[in-house]
């Protein structure tokens, strides 16, 4: 296609001896060829791309330096225009448009050659470059630039020494570049650039960072780089991750995305140590880009000591939600058969999930984990999300819930992970569960059910008595209340029978078919005061909430001839003050005849809505003893319950203390207490915790954590809990972390109580370059062990 700068059909004049010098600020047009000389020359030497637009922290706009973190000096800030194009922003998708020039001087010999000195600014429709020379080859198509020179373009900036433009092409080759990519604050120079086309661009002898100008802590060289823009990714060959300067790791090929679409390659390489039975290890994820709605991740990995371990997970993605499947499995783990004579050292894991959406209040759901042994996940987990617990669970069912009924049905089962649990005190399976409640108004009148029938099943073959007994229970508990609410209080009178059924096998106490029928009364009542106020110049609304709540039930005292299947004793809290029943699943309703009085005072910040206090106290009067156990728990013949307080303060959007406590006036003594301080500054880079647990002839700790800043980069962490009772160390975290804009590095020292009362120890660290991402896993344990920290790790880098 003919380009719109080529030779004229006619041209306007011919200058004096084909050949003219235009010099000063003259202005000459030749067949949409423009020639512009500005009057002002600027200095010829031209710093990097990077070094252009870096600017120190005390140079920024005040917003711009408040949006960076404290431990960087400095940020980019475009110096140039942002409307104009590139070197990758698409020439090639100009060539029809006219060719402007301009320079301090010009020679032009027509139909053959234009040279430009001084100033030179060459553009084509959004393509721009700038230098000190240029000379255009009419005949050909092609110009000649000669630098330092620019291309700036959105979000882009480009420099080299001399490069070759094709108007026809659009291709664009410069020599000796340097380039900034604003978004990600990545920088780079290139031995070689080529912008082959409209899409494709190819680096040679290329370097790649997000660190300062001048500033090669980390950086990724190659020997040839191509990204295509059409398709989202880009090639190297022959990389290394240098570190100050010195290569530490090798990759004879890469592939890698430039924007957000998902590509097939090798990730991040991961490594790191723990000497809680991992060692070290190194590991080289592989993404798989299989279809837009579905992928996986493969994770060889070897671990000193272990072997080779492969780990791999599938994400699939369709119209009713997303499902997630993963895997880890080791073949012959070395330490493993070491530790446990006559194993083969076959270890394997798997960890399912799924959510669905179906529509008109219809969901689905489904976990589902299991490990080959128990020490799987202590020894060798790192990917699978599974937290070490005693039990993992497995679970699936579909639920509806609509504006005042709703419908669950779930199968329900556990793999007991742990040695010190008893068959006796393994969970029951729940095979199915079935679950239904609704409310319906009829005037004044409320009625409302709830509703549950399980089939519970254990491996009792070993058990004798009741822990032998398997079966199912069907309970319902209907309803009838006179709801009244007001703006200045409420009430709400109840009445309900909670009805129960089994039909049970190896029953070993007569016939497995029998039911039980509590009638139960409540009524609930409270007032609402209010009054506005200041508190040094702010005002506030205090409010006085006075709460009265009477509950009858009238069980049969003698239930311990039934199975204990899903049950237990509630924690006497605060809220259970106003709750009839003191166990929770359903084989125990307690009896009670009891009158709650309580009181609560809250304090909110009328600028802002923030409740700034609330305090709560209550006590349960008991007009009879309590007689219904749990194979001899939860009776009760004490007359009233000890004093439940609350207390949340928030004087400051930053600082929250929260205590909260039983105790008794008969004997003056506090049975239960746990109160909390927390604090972080609203950067998050200050945090501090307190903490005291007590439970009376059970539990005394204290504990006490922090991260706190040193100087702008180096921070200390750590956490340490002390138990009273044992007079001993139970866990404590001591670390430290350095931060600069281009890198950061965790290290941290745990020790932890196993479930044989040993206090274990282990290395964690984590480092984490900024663009590329980390290794190790630090942060997820710092962030278990210290309140707001993982809020300050998505401020650190940035994340939503």
């Amino acid at each position: 296609m003919q380009s719109a700068i080529c030779c004229p059909k006619r041209p306007a004049r011919r200058l004096s001896g084909r050949i003219r010098r235009i010099s000063g600020a003259a202005l000459v047009t030749l067949s949409g060829l423009v020639l512009a000389a500005p009057a002002v020359s600027e200095d010829s030497t031209t710093p990097s791309a990077a070094e252009i637009d870096w600017r120190p922290r005390s140079e920024l706009p005040g917003e711009v330096r408040d949006r960076l973190p404290v431990f960087c000096d400095g940020g980019y800030l475009p110096s140039g225009t942002e409307s104009v194009g590139s070197a990758f922003t698409g020439p090639g998708a100009d060539a029809g448009e006219p060719l402007e020039a301009s320079g301090l001087s010009a020679r032009y010999e027509i139909d053959r050659e234009l040279y430009l000195q001084g100033d030179v600014r060459i553009r084509q429709g959004a393509f721009e470059v700038t230098g000190s020379e240029a000379r255009y080859d009419q005949q050909a198509g092609s110009v000649s630039v000669s630098g330092p020179l620019v291309s700036r373009g959105n979000g882009f900036l480009l420099t080299g020494e001399s490069a070759d433009y094709s108007l026809e092409s659009g291709r664009f080759d410069i020599n000796t570049a340097t380039f900034l990519l604003h978004g990600p604050e990545m920088r780079g120079s290139a031995g070689n650039l080529s912008r082959i086309s409209e899409n494709q661009v190819q680096i040679r002898d290329g370097l790649l960072t997000t660190c300062g100008p001048r500033q090669n802590d980390w950086a990724i060289v190659a020997s040839d780089i191509k990204l295509d823009r059409a398709e989202g990714f880009g090639t190297a060959r022959h990389v290394r991750l240098e570190v100050l300067d010195v290569p530490v790791f090798y990759w004879p090929w890469a592939s890698f995305p430039i924007d957000d679409r998902r590509k097939t390659g090798f990730l991040y390489p991961q490594f790191g140590s723990s000497s809680a039975g991992s060692g070290a290890f190194l590991a080289v994820p592989y993404y798989l880009n299989l279809a837009p709605h579905y992928d996986a991740t493969l994770t060889p990995q070897y671990i000193h000591g272990r072997g080779l371990f492969n780990e791999a997970e599938g994400r699939y993605l369709s119209r009713f939600g997303e499902s997630v499947l993963q895997v880890g499995y080791i073949n012959k783990d070395s330490d493993f058969r070491d530790e446990n004579p006559g194993e083969s050292g076959e270890r394997w894991a798997l960890d399912a999930s799924t959510r669905a959406r179906f529509g008109q209040g219809w969901t689905g759901y489904g976990d589902y984990s299991v490990v080959s042994d128990n020490d799987y996940l202590s020894d060798l987990n790192r990917t699978l999300e599974i937290n070490q617990a005693t039990h993992l669970r497995r679970r699936g069912g579909v639920r509806y819930r609509s504006a005042n009924q709703y419908f669950e049905t779930y199968l329900n089962d556990y793999q007991t992970i742990s040695e010190f649990i008893a068959d006796e005190d393994k969970p029951y399976a729940q095979l199915p569960e079935v679950l239904y409640g609704g409310t319906a108004e009829a005037g004044w009148l409320e009625a409302g059910l709830e509703s549950q029938y399980t089939w519970f099943y254990r491996d009792n073959d070993n058990l004798t008595g009741l822990d032998r007994a398997n079966g199912q229970r069907f309970r319902a508990v209907p309803e009838l209340a006179v709801p009244l609410r007001s703006l200045w209080g409420f009430s709400r009178p109840s009445v309900s029978v909670d009805y129960t059924r089994y039909e049970l096998e190896d029953y070993s106490l007569g016939d497995g078919s029998f039911d039980r029928t509590v009638p139960v009364a409540e009524w609930d009542n409270g007032l609402y005061f209010d009054r506005r106020s200041e508190l040094f110049g702010l005002p506030y609304n205090q409010s006085l909430e006075p709460r009265l709540y009477y509950a009858w039930a009238d069980a049969d005292a003698d239930q311990n001839d039934i199975p204990d299947f899903d049950t237990s004793i509630k924690s006497f809290r605060f809220d259970q003050l106003f709750e009839p029943d003191r166990f929770s699943g359903g084989d125990r309703v307690g009896d009670t005849n009891q009158l709650t009085v309580a009181l609560t005072s809250r304090f909110n910040d009328l600028v802002t809505g923030a409740e700034r206090a609330r305090v709560s106290i209550g006590q349960v009067q008991y007009f009879q003893d309590r007689e219904v156990t749990l194979f001899g728990a939860g009776g009760s013949t004490r007359s009233r319950s000890p004093l439940a307080g609350e207390l949340v303060l928030s004087p400051l959007d930053t600082l929250e203390i929260r205590s909260a406590g039983l105790w008794d006036p008969d004997t003056g003594e506090t049975e239960e207490g746990r109160s909390q301080l927390t604090f972080h500054s609203e950067d998050y880079r200050y945090l501090a915790s307190l903490g005291h647990t007590y439970s009376k002839d059970e539990l005394e700790q204290s504990d006490i954590a922090a991260v706190v800043p040193v100087s702008d980069r180096v921070s200390l962490i750590g956490r340490w809990v002390y138990d009273s009772d044992l007079d001993r160390t139970v866990g404590s975290l001591a670390g430290l972390e350095y931060n600069n804009c281009c890198w950061s590095v965790q290290v941290v020292h745990q020790n932890y109580l196993t479930d044989d009362q040993q206090l274990d120890t282990r290395l964690l660290f984590q480092i984490q370059l900024k663009g590329l991402g980390g290794s190790g896993g630090a942060s997820a344990r710092i962030s278990e062990a210290i309140y707001g920290f993982d809020e300050r790790e998505r401020r650190r880098f940035g994340t939503p």
